[in-house]
């Protein structure tokens, strides 16, 4: 007991320094915790992101599952115990183990079909009034429908020998009938007499309502739905009608769903599927879940993402990792003196490293309860961000606090308890005489240097960029996925080892530098200046932990800021070089091409040589005063073949105008060695000239000058002039398809697509006039919602719209974006906040300890002007010129090391290729606030020289 007080004791004395150690462990700790609550969150979004998609695009319900069992031969007791087996494991089990809310479990019988014929038919011999039919049943049905005609069945059946049912209004049409006429079945099969009579017509309460499978009720034109109830009874229980089918369909709401009910919803459905083919024959049973499909897309994105995220913190934790490691350092340097006396004294060294390290528990314990709370705050505020360092206001993620969270702080905790305990470990190595003449060894090279721990670091990051660029190279040249290729773990950290290895090496410099600096003006410099130079540079070790601190954390937070900045700047430019222009239109044509065969129509025979559609090209002026329309343009695109130097093969061939085309198009300057503008004019000099792709060229060995025929299937080849040879081009991608190079097959790798760019009137008029789409540049200030308004009214046969400026909207809505943006902006957040605590408890720290210095400078005669001039030509020589180093090194990493982001995704799509960005806000806002960090740290340290007492620092050196 009288050890732990002692220890809270010495914590209160250091409160200042046992703080900032506190807030490093705290932060290390929710971070690390925020990891995978956040993981969950984002990837929950991105799950029902992508079913939502689904749905849109397929018009499926995402959360629906159905299984469906079918009768053969079996008897009526084995069909009935069979069902009464799987519908009591369906309705007792499987309901509650997809752990996602049923909205609905509809059981559906079915019988087999069945003759029946009016009652009253005035010729009951004949075959002509038969009618085939089969009885159905929806258990809730009553909820979901409603009558347009007649009245619902009575609830006592049959009614006078007669069992009431209902029709859909394609029903009553197909039967031709009318209601509260009776059918009677007329089928060797049934035995007895078994009337039905129709008495309502119903249809869906809502369109869209997800109870129904066949979302048009075209599956129940041939049947009668008789009651759930009826059904069970007639169908199962007493065996009168011969049953086909039972199925149980599921209503799920995937709304709800999240990455940790992923492994229940499928195992679940498996287990449905087991039991089912435990009762009867793999041929008998039906299973439907169309989520399936894309859970097993988004499990990879999931494996992508948190590739990705893992990638964009190991920085970040490598940064929190050193902050913890300096603050331990500062406190073991205070402390050395006291551990050396008490080793001194007797006290052995697992008692001074046992009393630290209960001091190092307490503080890990309490940071460890309480960081991963704050670590679901973090998460809170990751979701919101809508770019770099932009918040807005959007549905919150589904937080939750998971015992993983807890495993990862624990984990968290036990790491920095064990950095903690280092400097302690190496501090009692040392006794008081050892200690006393490492004092008088300020020179002394740290163990860094010695080690030349920076050109290993340096050496490991250079081999890491080297591999990388040899994986992405195989990825784009093989039409690769990402995951198709192993990611070596040491891409995670290099970023991080170049960071240190380069403030290491360039620190191992400075020294150098600051001889000649003291050389080149040692006859002119004032005496605080000289003074200052003298201090820093016979000191320059013990200013080093603070210099690579301060290079550390800026650097990495220049890395984040770029890193955001590249992956949110390329995802736009993808869009728009993929789209080509803001609005992309494709009109219908007019054409003298026979009409498809109707419903029910018999297919005409194709001929043998198909006759050459013609084509009446629209106006293209209605498109140019569409409101808010800036430019439009023509632009023709088909798959063509080609000849050139005794060779053939099949391009993309584009066709424009090349004014038009250059007004309205996106491209990036950067992509060709001239601006696409000079490429066009080039173009525009000769009707016959054209523009090859630099892959067409490289494949069939074409050089400016030459001539290549172009044509396609029933259009003759015609001769055209390569005028010059473009890489890229809007919409082009020259990269092979993925899945289209076959690795073993060396003939198939120089298969990447290819392309022709022409005059369009030229093409129009020597090849065939055929449909061409529309590019539009909208004004800036025109809005979507204008234009589509100004596109109905004018009524022009649009069939498809790509617009560019949804498509960006969509990008930055996606959870994979949201994700980097949230880790990116908490990663540059935490750096900057880490390098102020740091930067501040190192001078504050300091200057206590040079108190009795700055007392004798102030005696001997310095003002306090000249004393703060001193610190500030100090902190300009130490904390500025490790924050202009860690400004360059974050910028060189971020050269370096961003594009190796781009192998989250699939490179072989990321076109046009990724390009390393900086934007002037975002360093803005980096150098703003590292000048706020200096101007207050500068700001703090001059009021403490103020309240500086000469005689008590005088007194000080006394004691």
């Amino acid at each position: 007991m009288a050890l732990f007080v002692m220890i809270i004791r010495k914590m209160v004395q250091n409160k200042w320094l046992v703080t900032s150690l506190f807030i490093g462990l705290v932060l290390s700790v929710a971070l690390v915790s925020s990891m995978p609550i956040y993981s969950e969150a984002i990837l929950s979004r991105m799950l029902v992101k992508d079913l939502e998609t689904m749905q849109t695009k397929r018009n499926v319900y995402p959360g629906s599952q159905y299984n469906k069992l079918f009768y053969t031969k079996e008897t009526p007791e084995k069909m009935n115990a069979i069902y009464s087996k799987v519908d009591r494991y369906i309705h007792e089990q499987a309901q509650a183990s997809f752990q996602i809310p049923v909205q609905e479990l509809v059981v559906d019988f079915q019988s087999k079909s069945m003759k029946i014929r009016p009652e009253n038919d005035p010729e009951p011999d004949s075959k002509k009034s038969l009618k085939t039919m089969s009885l159905r049943s929806f258990s809730g049905l009553e909820e979901h429908i409603k009558l347009i005609d007649g009245r619902m069945p009575a609830e006592q059946q049959p009614v006078d020998g007669v069992y009431e049912v209902l029709v859909t209004e394609r029903g009553l049409i197909q039967f031709k009938t009318v209601l509260d006429l009776a059918f009677t079945v007329d089928d060797d099969k049934i035995a007895g007499e078994i009337k039905f009579k129709p008495v309502g017509v119903f249809q869906k309460t809502l369109d869209d309502d997800p109870y129904f499978r066949d979302t048009d009720l075209s599956e129940l034109s041939g049947s009668f739905i008789i009651s759930d109830k009826v059904a069970k009874q007639q169908l199962m229980q007493e065996a009168r009608l011969p049953v086909a089918s039972v199925g149980w369909f599921f209503v799920l709401d995937y709304s709800k769903m999240e990455l940790r009910y992923v492994d229940d919803f499928v195992q679940t459905t498996n287990k449905i599927k087991n039991v089912l083919l435990n009762n009867v024959s793999l041929y008998q049973t039906v299973s439907e879940t169309p989520a399936l499909d894309t859970i097993s897309k988004y499990l990879e994105r999931a494996d992508q993402l948190r590739t990705l995220m893992w990638s964009l913190n190991v920085p970040v934790l490598i940064m929190l990792g050193f902050y913890m490691f300096m603050v331990s350092n500062l406190i073991a340097d205070r402390q050395k003196n006291e551990i050396a006396v008490l080793r001194s004294r007797g006290a052995a060294r697992w008692q001074i490293i046992t009393s630290y390290a209960v001091e190092g528990l307490i503080l890990c314990g309490i940071a460890f309860g309480i960081g991963p709370l704050i670590g679901v705050a973090l998460t809170g505020m990751l979701g919101a961000s809508n770019g770099f360092l932009e918040f807005v206001q959007r549905v919150r993620l589904p937080i939750r606090l998971t015992e993983e969270a807890y495993r990862y702080g624990a984990i968290s905790s036990a790491a920095c308890f064990v950095i903690m305990l280092i400097p302690i470990i190496m501090a009692t190595r040392v006794s008081i005489v050892g200690h006393k003449q490492q004092l008088a060894r300020l020179l002394k090279s740290p163990l860094w240097h010695k080690m030349f721990l920076d050109v290993i670091a340096l050496a490991l990051a250079i081999y890491g960029l080297y591999t990388f660029k040899k994986r992405l190279a195989d990825l784009q040249s093989l039409g690769l996925n990402a995951g198709d290729l192993n990611i070596d773990p040491l891409q995670f950290v290099v970023p991080a080892l170049f960071i240190m290895g380069a403030g290491l090496l360039l620190l191992r410099l400075y020294p150098w530098v600051l001889r000649f600096v003291y050389w080149l003006g040692k006859k002119w410099w004032p005496p605080s200046v000289y003074a200052t130079l003298i201090q820093v540079g016979r000191s320059s070790t013990q200013y080093q932990f603070l210099m690579i601190f301060l290079i550390m954390t800026i650097a990495t937070g220049v890395f984040s800021a770029s890193a955001a900045r590249t992956i949110n700047n390329n995802t736009e430019d993808r869009i728009r070089y993929g789209n080509g222009a803001e609005v992309v239109l494709t009109s219908q044509w007019m054409n003298d091409a026979p009409p498809p065969a109707g419903p029910g129509q018999p297919q005409a025979e194709t001929p043998a040589v198909q006759a050459p559609v013609h084509y009446l090209e629209p106006a293209f002026e209605p498109f140019r005063t569409l409101e808010g329309v800036e430019q439009a343009a023509k632009v023709f695109t088909k798959d063509t073949t080609f000849s050139v130097n005794e060779s053939t093969g099949a391009a993309t061939l584009i066709g424009i105008d090349t004014d038009e085309f250059g007004e309205t198009t996106w491209f990036r300057d950067s992509l060709l060695d001239y601006p696409i503008n000079d490429y066009l004019n080039l173009l525009a000099a000769d009707s016959q000239a054209v523009l090859i792709s630099k892959t067409l060229a490289e494949q069939n060995k074409v050089k400016p000058g030459d001539t290549i025929w172009v044509g396609w299937s029933d259009v003759p080849q015609q001769p055209f002039k390569v005028y010059g040879i473009i890489e890229y081009f809007p919409t082009f991608n020259p990269n092979p398809a993925i899945g289209s190079v076959d690795v073993s097959d060396e003939s198939s790798k120089g298969n990447a697509p290819m392309l022709i760019v022409g005059h369009l009137p030229r093409i129009q008029v020597q090849l065939a006039l055929e449909p061409y789409d529309v590019w539009i540049k909208l004004k800036p200030e025109t809005t979507t919602a204008a234009f589509y308004e100004s596109l109905k009214q004018s009524k022009l046969p649009v069939t498809n719209i790509v617009n560019t400026r949804e498509a960006l909207v969509a990008a930055k809505n996606d959870p994979f974006l949201m994700a980097l943006n949230g880790i990116l902006t908490l990663g540059f957040v935490l750096s900057i906040l880490v390098s102020f605590i740091g930067f501040l408890l190192y001078w504050v720290l300091s200057l206590r300890g040079r108190t009795l210095q700055n007392g004798i400078l102030r005696a001997i005669g310095l003002s306090l002007k000249q004393l703060i001039g001193m610190l500030a030509v100090e902190q300009l020589l130490t904390s500025g010129v490790a924050v202009l180093i860690g400004i360059a090194v974050g910028n060189i990493a971020s050269r370096l090391y961003v594009p190796n982001f781009q192998i989250a995704f699939n490179p072989s799509s990321l076109v046009p290729p990724f390009k390393v960005m900086f934007d002037a806000s975002d360093l803005m806002r980096i150098y703003v606030l590292v000048g706020f960090m200096l101007v207050v740290g500068l700001g703090i340290l001059a009021y403490m020289l103020s309240r500086l007492r000469i005689h008590q620092a005088i007194k000080l050196g006394e004691d």
